[in-house]
């Protein structure tokens, strides 16, 4: 760090200099995997955290997200195309986040719980836990649906995944 590489890159940890700086390909696969191994561990550290953190909100805060969504956070406004937003059921606070954005956005959306198994039981029970608006299943501006393989197809298999219908077909508007 005190030559060239110091001077182009003065904040670089010392296992990305040492791997960039490596006089062979050994050396740069072992401080490659040493670096893979730290940031696993850090990666783990901050997720743990962040479980935590999302817990106490769950405990303290019960009936507020723990962030202001506003709109519907990044999703494209310009084709006026419907949505189809697909999220799971089981254990995705990513996915309760991004329908809270959807729905404040009212806007027509098609919702697909991928994870439903085809129950219309467990579609409708957990429509009822997220507070899908009745009148607004009931006027069609939003559908509840199975996902029947139209998630791995058109998302990607991101998770969860907001697509827009455009003139071209379907495209990803948000995730």
């Amino acid at each position: 760090m005190e030559g060239l590489r110091g001077k182009q890159s003065p904040n670089l940890d010392p296992l990305t200099a040492l791997g960039i700086e490596s006089k062979s390909d050994l050396q740069r696969r072992h401080y490659a995997e040493l670096w893979v191994k730290q940031e696993y561990e850090r990666t783990e550290k901050e997720l743990k955290f962040q479980r935590e953190v999302d817990a106490a909100w769950k405990r303290l805060m019960p009936n507020m997200l723990p962030v202001n969504m506003g709109n519907a956070a990044g999703i494209a406004h310009d084709s006026g195309g419907r949505l189809a937003l697909f999220v799971r059921e089981a254990d995705c606070q990513r996915c309760d986040a991004r329908l809270s954005a959807v729905l404040a956005d009212k806007r027509p959306v098609d919702i697909y719980l991928v994870d439903s198994e085809g129950s219309d039981q467990k579609l409708r029970s957990w429509a009822q836990q997220h507070h899908i608006p009745v009148e607004q299943v009931r006027e069609r501006r939003i559908t509840l649906n199975h996902d029947a393989g139209r998630w791995m197809r058109y998302g990607n298999g991101i998770m969860p995944v907001l697509l827009q219908q455009g003139a071209s077909g379907w495209h990803i508007a948000a995730f």
